[in-house]
């Protein structure tokens, strides 16, 4: 019932707000007229919920307790307002009120109401989301067995740690600043001057590029997907709801999924496809898609592609980039679509992804457009076991809080976000007295060391409980970050995320390394991101999904076929190198780390969506002969000659391979060889009117 509450509250409360913005004029009568006329859709409802709810709260709670009692029984009152706190503009607006007029009253203790339930001030009992933070986390010995936790259990230890490493940061940024070698800024008379460093594209790297995807053969999309599943099996994820069986129909949920990833639909599909109808697709969506296959699909294909050489170049998957994605969404259905002025005037979503330094979107997720996304960073790094893998985590500007900074350092996650107004950030240190003189302009204030000290136990208990997987790591970040001044555990935790904060920016500072890797990382998510919006072409790139189920699957979907892309480019990016070197062509291995999979214009992503009407089933034996005609069961074979010079599945240069083709198919088959590969058409003697010919190894 919160949620309906906050529904309401979004529904009355931006009115007022815009009207109080856009013209300083607007009288306070005015700006409270929306919220009063709306009272009566709540008032029919909100006192039988209470009496329904157990609601129980911590003594700072206790007036708003009181004043929630009040509406529940209906009794008259005098209107008391020892709820609010003595800074609250809502003691102006109900002055102007009539006494009599308890409207807009009830309106600011429901308000006061959502929010004490996100701080985790008021609570309700058995409630998951909305339960007393204390009774949900883990006992102090499970956290203290915890192996994910990084930091000692005794605080007067992390604490000496701490003072130690904070003195000897703030001497060396005092010493650089004092020489002038504080690459690319500056510090005088307190005030840190800091500019971005410039990009370094080494010469060559982008005609490599080049050259390399003019390498790589023009493929249609379900071509792709088929010979990814070969070489993963992703499909096989997506079992039978009922059943637990792996799909029998793959063509047919190769083609849903493809549909979603699209953002076609399927009605538009089964239109542009040959292969199924309508209720065929329909049947085979509400049979085998669901959350938790997408995620075990996804998986499949990150560690194959974790797997192929060109991927090494990159990365070793131990860093990884997060980011938003904005996509515009209808203004009807039950799930409810948000407009941020950042992004435009039109209601969206956001979708969330986490990239690897191999270019793998391994954890995506759906968000509402209007959240901060710091609180969803850790989701991605904890619910995934790629994400457990992370040892440093990038970020833009919007996706850091102290508190994002005292977890991922318990958790031995490095977080290195970029922080664009980072000049206009103050220090927090021990001791403020022993802080160089030239620093103290820096400095914004003293750590509470008692504070720490005497929630350090509460505070891996939160820790632990987010590695445990019972409560989702946002939503415990959300309910600490609404009202951090009224809990104190929340202040403790952000105190810790100072300490770890201030000794980041100390680093970042004078280590010009770093802030060129987090740019290079994050321009990887970026150019993830057009990648994203290359793929779904339908609807002009609307999501248009009523339901907040609907919404998800398409994003899951979308990110699926964006990791189908890069295992294939990946993979044809490989044979592009072996294929220079054969060539003769010099190759710099330091010039191949600036590739990238995520290219596109090589795949026919528009036009008939057309799939072999019969799968071919790779044999264990088949006949074969050096020349002349062979007999294959019943089915007679004309024998075709194939040199493969040092390519990846030859065993030695140079060696000749005899390949099979039935007579009037494309269908070429390789005895001697189990895998799956794409050959350019120039490669064959005869057929070079074909763009690709499709080769099953037996």
């Amino acid at each position: 019932w919160p949620s309906s509450i906050t529904s309401f509250h979004s529904a009355l409360s931006p009115g007022a707000r815009v009207k109080v913005v856009s013209s300083r004029q607007t009288s306070t009568s005015c700006a409270c007229a929306a919220p009063v006329q709306g009272h009566n859709r709540f008032r029919r409802y909100v006192p039988r919920m209470l009496h329904l709810l157990k609601i129980d709260g911590a003594h700072v709670a206790t007036p708003l307790l009181a004043a929630i009692d009040l509406i529940k029984n209906g009794a008259r009152h005098s209107v008391p307002t020892d709820f609010l706190r003595r800074t609250s503009k809502w003691h102006q607006h109900l002055k102007m009120q009539q006494p009599s007029d308890q409207r807009l009253w009830e309106v600011a203790v429901l308000f006061h109401l959502r929010d004490a339930f996100r701080s985790g001030d008021i609570w309700l009992a058995q409630s998951k989301r909305y339960g007393d933070l204390k009774q949900v986390l883990v006992p102090a010995t499970t956290a203290a067995a915890n192996a994910r936790l990084a930091v000692p259990l005794d605080p007067e230890q992390w604490l000496a740690d701490r003072h130690a490493q904070m003195e000897i940061g703030l001497e060396k940024l005092s010493k650089a600043a004092k020489r002038g070698t504080i690459p690319g800024g500056a510090i005088e008379d307190g005030v840190l001057q800091l500019s971005r460093l410039p990009t370094q594209n080494p010469n060559g790297a982008a005609d490599l590029l080049f050259d390399l995807y003019k390498r790589v053969p023009d493929t249609r999309i379900t071509d792709i997907m088929l010979l990814v599943d070969d070489a993963t099996g992703f499909t096989d994820a997506f079992t039978h709801l009922r059943t637990g069986a792996p799909p029998k129909d793959r063509i047919g949920l190769l083609n849903v999924l493809l549909s979603e990833g699209l953002n076609l639909g399927l009605s538009k599909m089964a239109k542009a496809s040959n292969s199924h109808g309508f209720w065929e697709l329909m049947r085979i969506s509400r049979w085998h898609i669901e959350s938790e296959a997408y995620g075990r699909a996804l998986a499949n294909i990150v560690d194959a592609q974790a797997k192929l050489p060109m991927a090494q170049f990159w990365g070793m998957g131990i860093t990884a980039s997060s980011d938003d994605q904005f996509f515009p969404t209808t203004r009807q259905g039950e799930a409810m679509n948000l407009i941020n002025a950042k992004d435009g005037n039109e209601p969206g979503l956001k979708a969330y992804t986490h990239v690897s330094d191999q270019f793998a979107p391994f954890a995506s997720q759906t968000i509402p457009a209007t959240v901060s996304e710091a609180t969803y960073i850790l989701d991605g790094l904890l619910n995934n076991d790629v994400g457990k893998r992370i040892k440093e985590q990038y970020a833009d500007t919007g996706g850091f809080t102290d508190h994002l900074f005292a977890v991922t350092s318990i958790l031995g996650h490095r977080f290195i976000p970029r922080i664009r107004d980072l000049p206009s950030k103050r220090l927090y240190v021990f001791d403020a007295g022993g802080t160089p003189q030239n620093l103290k302009g820096m400095i914004g204030g003293k750590i509470r060391e008692g504070l720490i000290a005497s929630n350090w136990p509460d505070i891996l208990r939160i820790v632990a409980t987010m590695t445990a997987g019972t409560v989702a790591p946002s939503q415990i970040l959300r309910k600490l970050a609404s009202y951090p001044r009224q809990n104190d555990l929340a202040v403790a935790l952000r105190e810790v995320g100072r300490v770890e904060r201030t000794l980041f920016m100390l680093d970042w500072v004078l280590n010009a390394d770093m802030q060129r890797r987090v740019q290079i990382e994050l321009n990887k998510g970026e150019a993830h991101h057009a990648l994203k919006n290359a793929l779904r072409i339908g609807r002009q790139g609307e999501i248009q999904d009523r339901t907040t189920e609907g919404q998800h699957y398409r994003m899951a979907a979308l990110n699926l076929l964006a990791a189908i892309v890069i295992y294939w480019n990946t993979a044809r990016l490989g044979e592009a190198v072996v294929q220079r070197q054969d060539a003769g062509l010099p190759i710099q291995p330091d010039l191949l780390a600036h590739t990238s999979p995520l290219g596109w214009a090589h795949i026919l992503l528009t036009g008939e969506y057309k799939w072999p009407k019969k799968m071919i089933r790779r044999t264990a034996d088949l006949g074969y002969e050096a020349h002349g005609l062979t007999q294959c069961g019943q089915t007679k074979l004309m024998q075709l000659r194939l040199l493969l010079t040092q390519h990846r599945y030859a065993t030695a240069a140079n060696m000749p391979f005899d390949i099979c083709a039935y007579p009037g198919s494309s269908h070429w088959i390789l005895p001697g060889l189990m895998r799956s590969v794409w050959f350019r058409p120039h490669l064959f003697d005869c057929r070079k009117a074909l763009l690709t010919h499709r080769i099953e190894f037996a």
